[in-house]
């Protein structure tokens, strides 16, 4: 027993300076992350107290104010520390030197990374008002001119909602709870700027947007660095409230994981595709939990419903309405372009099958429309979830760019609908968005955008592109490192449509080739048809963004997913089940709205 105690006496010993080492180190890393906080991100108040005990003219308001502006521009330089443009960064938040001098304080909370943003909004309203003084020589540029109006209008407004959300609250807990939020709208601020430079045809006017918007993309990427160090800090020390970490592995699904084949690309007695899950079909069949709702108007084409068309159902829709808004499209080709726009938030529209309710248009580049102003649908407002319908530009390959759908809205969700198209058939412009079990056709950069966005359990479809064209199914549009987006294909099908099927060894086809260059794409739980060529990836022009691009593939299957040829790009890489766990929806997507809204959705792994 003596021998015990001794023993058990000194592996107390042992854990007690274990826990004393422990606690230095904690205590260590907790005065790190005061100092960061105190000094950077002015998320905590300064301590006062640390007085020059011997100082004998405490009342001296002037020393005083000197001493504030001192902590101020020390706070502006270390929150500047992890930004890229550290000049931009410190110049445009100097002004708050001013500030204090007549009002002099410490830095607040979160005041200094509210300013980062405030200060975008300002050089936005400044581009803005730069740019109406051009002249314009063609419609092509005030065509473009006006759609940069209506991207920066967008952008002003998304930074003014990141401002009032810093402002909640006077602790990091505000923060990190928003910090997906902010992140999402930040990035979404980056590609309204630069949608809007590539409105312009090349020339004097497209360089001069691009230099009235260049120290707004610096202050933006500025805000973006700073958010993620900051919510960095508090996760790796484990802030109470605050934890990034997510269930990513065996987590309970909102649905049963799904047995399925797909077998073809035909419809059955109910409209639904015959490759459909059973969970997702019986949703559809009404059966489900989220099963057709009861909708506040009906639109049909042969004048049973309130409406004939979906503009007009759209038009009518209140102003303000509490809950979820439900718009039953019947059966019928719809030609006219839809839109709904940023004030019609929480929309569900929903039709009889992929096949049979359909919106359809012709708009396209060669016409001389811009590809931005091509949807023939266009989703803008926040929480729009559309079911069981078909979207499609049927100008065909000869037009280029054409594009069938173009999603804007946050948290938007497509469940067994159809995108059909040739060139630029599907553009994932930007924010969250969530596809189940959708249908996807074209033929040249078919999904394209810059939206963080899963496709899950979606049939891919190349179709047959003209003599001299190859095929390339995504062009992700990330033009910033710190930007959250990405295109990620996971548990899908690629295959040929059943044009291309009997010619399909004279074309090319590829996974993706970077539109920008910072490029995100990744493959993963997919079956890969032989019509991807061995390289898997297409070069966008010469060695651009082989580099920064971050391409992916993780646990493919089928012959197109052999990986012994791939590129050898920098930017390219076979992920391991670690890595690809920040794709799955869980941790890529925030998934509450996916879930409340009742889809089907596999929040980890299929496999």
């Amino acid at each position: 027993m003596a021998f015990q105690d001794f023993g058990m006496l000194s592996e107390r010993r042992k854990a007690e300076r274990k826990e004393k080492h422990k606690r230095r180190i904690t205590i260590a890393a907790a005065i790190g992350f005061v100092l960061f906080i105190l000094l950077a991100s002015g998320v905590m108040l300064i301590n006062k107290s640390k007085e020059n005990k011997n100082s004998q003219d405490q009342n001296d308001k002037k020393s005083d104010s000197g001493n504030e502006i001192a902590k101020w521009s020390k706070a502006i330089k270390m929150i500047c520390a992890p930004t890229d443009y550290r000049q931009a960064c410190e110049s445009s938040l100097s002004k708050m030197n001013k500030n204090t001098s007549s009002n002099a304080h410490s830095p607040k909370p979160l005041e200094l990374l509210k300013a980062s943003i405030t200060v975008i909004a300002d050089e936005v309203e400044k581009a803005v008002h730069n740019s109406s003084k051009f002249k314009f020589s063609n419609p092509a540029e005030k065509d473009a001119f006006e759609d940069c109006k209506v991207l920066l209008a967008d952008a002003k407004e998304e930074l003014l909602e990141s401002i009032s959300s810093v402002g909640k609250g006077t602790d990091v807990t505000n923060l990190v709870s928003k910090s997906h939020d902010l992140n999402n709208w930040l990035s979404a601020v980056i590609s309204y700027q630069q949608t809007c430079i590539d409105g312009f045809p090349d020339g004097k006017l497209k360089t001069g947007m691009k230099k009235s918007l260049d120290k707004a993309k610096k202050l933006t990427s500025n805000a973006l660095a700073i958010v993620s160090e900051v919510t960095s800090l508090l996760s790796a020390l484990q802030i109470p409230g605050f934890d990034r970490r997510r269930r990513l592995l065996g987590q309970r699904e909102t649905m049963r994981p799904m047995t399925q084949s797909y077998v073809g690309d035909d419809d059955d007695e109910d409209g639904l595709p015959i490759w459909m899950s059973h969970e997702d079909r019986r949703m559809l069949k009404g059966k489900g939990p989220s099963n057709k709702p009861k909708p506040n108007v009906v639109v049909a084409k042969d004048g049973s419903g309130k409406f004939k068309t979906i503009s007009e159902a759209l038009a009518a829709m209140p102003k303000k309405y509490t809950g979820r808004y439900v718009i039953y499209v019947k059966e019928g080709i719809f030609d006219e372009t839809v839109t709904v726009t940023k004030e019609m938030v929480n929309l569900t529209m929903y039709g009889d099958g992929s096949r049979k309710t359909i919106v359809t248009g012709n708009k396209n580049f060669v016409d001389g429309v811009r590809t931005f102003q091509t949807a023939s649908f266009v989703a803008l407002g926040e929480g729009f979830i559309a079911k069981a319908m078909g979207f499609r530009n049927t100008a065909g390959p000869e037009k280029h760019q054409a594009v069938a759908i173009r999603v804007q809205g946050d948290r938007s969700i497509f469940l067994n609908c159809r995108m059909e198209g040739y060139q630029d058939t599907l553009y994932a412009q930007t924010h969250r968005q969530f596809y189940r079990s959708c249908v996807i056709s074209g033929t040249i950069d078919f999904i394209f955008g810059d939206a963080s966005a899963i496709f899950q359990n979606c049939l891919i479809l190349i179709r047959k592109p003209l003599d001299n064209q190859q095929n390339i199914i995504t062009a992700q549009g990330r033009t910033d490192k710190r930007e959250t987006t990405g295109y990620v294909l996971q548990n899908c099908r690629i295959q040929p449509d059943t044009d291309l099927e009997p010619v399909k060894a004279k074309f090319k086809n590829y996974l993706g080739r970077p539109w920008k260059e910072y490029s995100r794409t990744v493959v993963m739980e997919s079956t890969i048809s032989d019509l991807i060529h061995p390289d898997g990836w297409l070069p966008w022009s010469g060695d651009f963004a082989l580099k920064t691009l971050s391409y992916a593939e993780y646990n493919n299957k089928g012959p197109g997913a052999n990986l012994k040829a791939r590129v050898k790009w920098p930017g390219y890489k076979v992920i391991t089940k670690k890595q690809a766990q920040e794709f799955t929806v869980e941790p890529f997507l925030q998934t509450d709205w996916i879930k409340n809204s009742g889809t089907p959705v596999k929040l980890g792994f299929f496999t």
